[in-house]
């Protein structure tokens, strides 16, 4: 049976107020191990991004960064609206916390392994499935079965295993980032795994009553809508209100920019005319959003990442 889905507080909004207090660890730390497929224990959050209480961004994106007991990071972000450079900001999320999480003067081992969790509701790159892992491997160039891996001191060394069978060693991937993209919309099957479960209550806010899977138990007790304050309430409501207006805006623009380019580029009757009359089209509306969300006092950066238009542009819209 599936609990209904308006009963249950948004993860993104979670994040924000709630799964940092540590009675609530537990939820964060479920998602995690079912992402993961180990534990992953929270020692405490660290600072990040968008930790600090932004009202202007926190409907469109939110992050959070935290630590293990044994001193691994994770990103976790949440992303309502599309964004082109998107990859490279994950890239450019992971080396910030990379360097910035290293003391001056400490050795390279002491750089710590991070995980970036992408959980986005756009269509980002282009794919069949709805979670993807991406690891560093180190692959023989001349024999392409031939993975790499730590020699026998660097196993004992880094992972503490001082087995000498080659199949047990760790490869170098595993002291390097991996990343995780979860394109909740593109999930449309009945959920099977605990993963699914998870994803499942990502997409629709819902939780099964026979969700099993680690920290959803938890969630259903503790992300109730109805155990806000009233102040509180409030506030989550404003959210969801300021998200759903977003998505209708982009799909608006989405579906009514393709039309208009296809129409176009059919009177003109050539490869170059539908080209040009898609790209006039998606401009078009791309400015139709943004002075839309320019009155609903939206950042002019957030503006930029959504609509593909420059700071510039956006500005003379201002004027």
């Amino acid at each position: 049976m599936i609990q209904n889905g308006e009963n249950y507080i948004r993860f993104d909004w979670a994040m924000k107020r709630l799964l940092r207090n540590k009675a609530n660890y537990v939820v964060l730390e479920g998602f995690l191990s079912s992402l993961l497929g180990k534990k992953f224990k929270i020692h405490r959050f660290l600072e990040s991004e968008s930790n600090q209480e932004d009202e202007d961004d926190k409907y469109n994106r939110v992050d959070i960064l935290a630590e293990s007991e044994d001193e691994q990071l994770c990103i976790i972000e949440v992303q309502n609206s599309r964004e082109h450079t998107y990859f490279h900001r994950m890239l450019y999320g992971v080396s910030k916390a990379i360097t910035e999480y290293i003391g001056l003067g400490k050795p390279y081992e002491a750089v710590r392994k991070v995980y970036s969790i992408n959980i986005v509701y756009f269509e980002l790159g282009q794919g069949k499935d709805y979670v993807y892992h991406g690891k560093t491997e180190f692959i023989g160039e001349h024999e392409p079965h031939d993975i790499l891996k730590l020699s026998i001191r660097q196993n004992e060394k880094f992972f503490g295993i001082k087995d000498k069978d080659l199949k047990l060693r760790k490869s170098p991937g595993d002291l390097f980032p991996e990343y995780y993209i979860l394109r909740v919309n593109d999930f449309d099957k009945i959920a099977t795994t605990p993963l699914d479960e998870w994803i499942e209550f990502l997409k629709t806010g819902s939780i099964s009553s026979d969700a099993t899977a680690a920290g959803l138990p938890e969630a259903r007790e503790r992300l109730r809508v109805d155990s806000l304050s009233q102040e509180d309430k409030q506030a989550y409501y404003r959210h969801l209100e300021a998200v759903r207006h977003m998505k209708s805006l982009f799909d608006t623009s989405r579906d009514e920019g393709y039309q208009d380019g296809l129409m176009e580029g059919r009177m003109e009757g050539r490869a170059e005319g539908r080209a040009e009359g898609r790209a006039e089209g998606e401009k078009e509306k791309a400015l139709n959003i943004a002075l839309k969300l320019l009155a609903f006092n939206t950042p002019i950066d957030i503006i930029s990442q959504s609509t593909g238009l420059t700071v510039e542009e956006i500005k003379k819209l201002k004027q």
